[in-house]
């Protein structure tokens, strides 16, 4: 997370209610249609989880979202692999198994996180820059910068409508060993499963505030920690997988952050080892200075493949655009972002949230984005 008080090593990373029937003479509502999709997006995530067939969405006469067209899925490369002998089956929970079951936006391109979401002049100057999809850290109790003074559903609102991608982080409870300081006191408590499973609801609750619709990831953002404390990780991945089912359950992707030496290593040794319930997407801090999306030595090269990985490379870093300059980490992506509400859906009071301004027509992002199927450009490739 950038501008934390406490930093780890530079090559870690650091830092809902049930819907009424419809009146059997009228046609299904577009919120009745955005409720069944969260059911089938959850359980093709489970069914993935299990290692089961997804289940398939059935048809619906409207589209009640703006979700983007699907590109031609490529015949090669780094995004669509034969799988080798002795290849592991698809990473659990794997957002490529419920596309078909629910419409995931995925962007490729690159992405900046900081620690405070920008006032909406920075987003505007900023869209002169080579990123398109923006971190916000929009809940939990470990977040290095708990007061949030610009993020609010006007501003995803407006971000969105200026053509920005987001991702949304929680930084709740922290590894018990975490490395860095500022963070001890966030540590996961002695029922790791029933806090996972409250702070997922809690998570959820926060992003629907916002306007963030289901089908959007989550990501859960643990930081580094002691990497040769077994009990440590074994609380760890109990929080974190009570935390992803209860994601799931309530409509949502569960993603997952951490130090690619630390808990991104855990959890695809967990993934090896069978264990269900893990992230279905995985945004790894390495500290490269440069993008190594399909190249990381810690996953498997066909784990959390394709469209589900993130790579954060380089962090604390300076840069300006358009006159105004901002700390931020550097991200390479190909992976999920959120799904924003379209307006009359808050407006209708589906998020709690009120109205707020939306936006119409399908403004240029900034990368490639789509459902499955986007080839990566050149410039993610390693």
């Amino acid at each position: 997370m950038s501008t934390h008080a406490s930093r780890p090593e530079p090559t870690s990373a650091r830092a809902s209610a049930a819907t009424p029937p419809s009146a059997p003479a009228r046609a299904p509502s577009a919120r009745t249609w955005r409720r069944a999709r969260a059911r089938i997006m959850v359980a093709a995530v489970v069914a993935a989880l299990a290692g089961a067939a997804p289940a398939v969405a059935p048809a619906r006469p409207v589209a009640p979202d703006r979700a983007p067209a699907a590109g031609p899925a490529p015949a090669a490369g780094p995004l669509v692999r034969a799988p080798a002998p002795g290849a592991p089956a698809p990473a659990p929970g794997s957002p490529a198994d419920a596309a078909d079951a629910a419409d995931l936006v995925h962007y490729v391109g690159r992405a900046f996180d900081t620690c405070e979401a920008p006032s909406l002049a920075v987003m505007k100057a900023w869209r002169s820059s080579p990123y398109g999809a923006v971190g916000i850290y929009f809940g939990g109790r470990g977040r290095g910068c708990p007061t949030q003074r610009e993020l609010s559903p006007a501003w995803v609102a407006s971000v969105d409508a200026m053509g920005w991608r987001v991702l949304p982080l929680f930084v709740g409870s922290q590894a018990p060993c975490v490395t860095a300081v500022a963070k001890r006191p966030f540590a996961i408590g002695s029922n790791p499963g029933s806090q996972g499973t409250r702070e997922g609801a809690e998570a959820v609750r926060a992003a629907q505030a916002l306007g963030l619709d289901a089908s959007s990831p989550l990501y859960l953002d643990i930081e580094a920690y002691q990497p040769d404390d077994a009990g440590c990780a074994a609380t760890t991945l109990s929080f974190v997988r009570a935390w992803n089912r209860e994601v799931s359950r309530l409509g949502y992707v569960p993603g997952y952050y951490s130090s690619a030496d630390t808990g991104v290593r855990d959890i695809e040794a967990a993934r090896r080892a069978g264990t269900k319930d893990l992230p279905a997407v995985m945004w790894f801090a390495r500290w490269l200075g440069r993008p190594a999306l399909y190249t990381e030595s810690v996953l498997h090269p066909d784990a959390w493949t394709p469209h589900a990985r993130i790579h954060q490379y380089a962090g604390d870093v300076t840069e300006a655009y358009g006159g105004r300059r901002l700390a931020i980490d550097r991200n390479a992506m190909d992976a999920p972002v959120a799904r924003v509400m379209p307006t009359a859906t808050r407006t209708a009071g589906v998020s709690g949230s009120g109205g707020v301004p939306g936006a119409a027509g399908a403004p240029d992002r900034g990368g490639a984005s789509g459902r499955a199927g986007d080839a990566a450009p050149p410039a993610l490739r390693p």
